[in-house]
């Protein structure tokens, strides 16, 4: 029985390891060298144009090194086969394939100034013939109201630079689940999930009824995208977990007394979740790991507290790194009887970072 277990599993190896071969075998066919010179010199340039939008002091020098990076950019692309260009010393522009490959998202961060934060992207999709099928994103989100209660097209798009991309199955049709980084304000920062689909004529669509709250202790509607925001300085997690199958994230509280702002709130060292459960991510609400304190431990909450009775950032860090540890060795317990049963939470893994766009995701 050992030995045909480890047989179907060095086939599947062999296999995977085959597939990664192809694909890099067809990008090197799909790219002659005339062709793959002539993008790495074209990268150069925008090399050079995506470190001055992000980094320029200077607004009017950030705004058109924005356009001529957008314009460099659409024509690089024209190329035949561009999509298996990586473009990979474009550090501060985040490029993500879909786990499938049928298209790859860029988006960046263009600041106009201190107090308006844009993100911009497109969606190259993948094309047999090589040409070029490009879906440009326009971020409105500054003058949207109301951003979780609606589908959104490129037009009306909810800006984020995305680090990560989620493939998911249910019933036949695949679903994209977006996480994405917000530079949101001179305070504050935003983190989005939402799931991206695509129409019957091709055009993405973003967000939708995905989002669950039916496991809530109180009831919430549910709603087509979600996030979090939290305070500037502060270091949070989240992201998808593929051994737990769950986005996961910290969970968040105001800093002194003033619930409603926002930009006050870091990380308590808890953790809340969303599991993919019949087409939706369904919300897990916080869960306490019941760990045994030592003797001459003190709890949780005064840990998080300095002496002087401040927030100590440092030490919700440090819990945090404790608690991915001791959730993943920790046997799972099975809940208690109850109408809506929700599963423990760990800690995600870190998250890639973005060259000069240096942020915890």
């Amino acid at each position: 029985m050992r030995n045909l277990h480890y047989k179907k599993w060095l086939t599947i190896s062999l296999v995977l390891c085959l597939l990664g071969c192809i694909r890099q075998t067809q990008a090197q066919t799909y790219l002659s060298r005339p062709v793959r010179k002539d993008l790495q010199v074209r990268e150069d340039s925008l090399k050079s144009l995506s470190d001055s939008v992000i980094n320029a002091e200077d607004p009017a020098v950030r705004l058109r090194c924005d356009s001529q990076f957008v314009r460099t950019l659409v024509r690089a692309l024209k190329i035949k086969n561009s999509f298996y260009y990586p473009f990979d010393s474009l550090l501060p522009i985040s490029r993500l394939y879909a786990p499938d490959s049928a298209f790859r998202i860029f988006t960046w961060q263009y600041k106009r100034d201190d107090l308006v934060y844009l993100q911009e992207g497109t969606i190259q999709m993948a094309q047999p013939d090589g040409s070029l099928k490009l879906y440009p994103l326009f971020d409105v989100s500054m003058f949207t109201a109301k951003p979780l209660d609606s589908v959104r097209t490129r037009r009306n798009w909810i800006g984020a630079v995305y680090y990560r991309i989620i493939e998911k199955v249910y019933e036949g049709n695949k679903y994209y689940t977006l996480l994405g980084f917000d530079d949101y304000s001179s305070t504050s920062n935003k983190k989005w999930l939402e799931v991206l689909t695509f129409r019957g004529n091709g055009e993405p669509a973003f967000g939708g009824p995905y989002i669950s709250f039916r496991e809530d202790s109180v009831h919430k509607p549910v709603q087509y995208r979600y996030n979090i925001e939290y305070k500037k300085d502060a270091a949070t997690r989240f992201n998808y977990d593929p051994q737990m199958d769950m986005i996961l994230f910290d969970h968040l509280v105001p800093e002194g007394d003033e619930p409603l702002r926002k930009d006050s709130y870091i990380p308590d060292g808890d953790f809340e979740g969303f599991k993919w459960e019949e087409g939706q991510w369904v919300h897990i609400e916080k869960k306490i790991f019941d760990f045994k304190l030592k003797d001459g431990q003190f709890p949780q909450e005064q840990k998080m507290m300095d002496e002087n009775g401040n927030v100590d950032e440092q030490k919700l860090q440090q819990q945090s790194e404790k608690n991915i540890q001791q959730s993943k060795t920790k046997p799972a317990k099975k809940p208690a009887a109850k109408p809506s049963p929700r599963s423990d939470i760990a800690l995600m893994a870190q998250e890639p970072v973005f060259g000069a766009l240096i942020f915890f995701l």
